[in-house]
Formats: C-alpha cells, sequence, structure tokens
C-alpha cells in the first residue's frame, strides 16, 4: 500500500517537472487580459440590462 503512494507520489514530482511554467511577464500579460475582458463583458451586460429593462417598462406601461 504504501509502495504504491509512493510511487504515485514519485510520478507526480516526475510530472511536474515536465511543466512549462509561464515567466512572470506572461502570467502578468495573461492576468491583464482575463481582467481587462471581464469588466469590459460585465459593463456590456450592465448596458444591455439597462437599455432591455427600459425599453420593457415602456412597453409594458
Amino acid at each position: 500500500m504504501f509502495g504504491r503512494i509512493a510511487r504515485l507520489l514519485e510520478e507526480v514530482r516526475n510530472e511536474m517537472a515536465k511543466v512549462t511554467w509561464p515567466t512572470r511577464d506572461e502570467l502578468t500579460t495573461s492576468t491583464s487580459v482575463v481582467l481587462t475582458v471581464s469588466v469590459a463583458l460585465a459593463l456590456f451586460i450592465f448596458v444591455a440590462d439597462t437599455v432591455l429593462s427600459f425599453v420593457m417598462n415602456q412597453i409594458l406601461n
């Protein structure tokens, strides 16, 4: 049982060594892109919801 766990942990360690981790610059750039797109999408949804709510209120009243 412990041998299987030890083998698993060794395999995990070997696989983690093969991973190509992003550089600090790549990570910063990717994070900035994700945050910018998220904020832009949130603003778009807010504006669309506000406009559509106004239109529906005008139609229904």
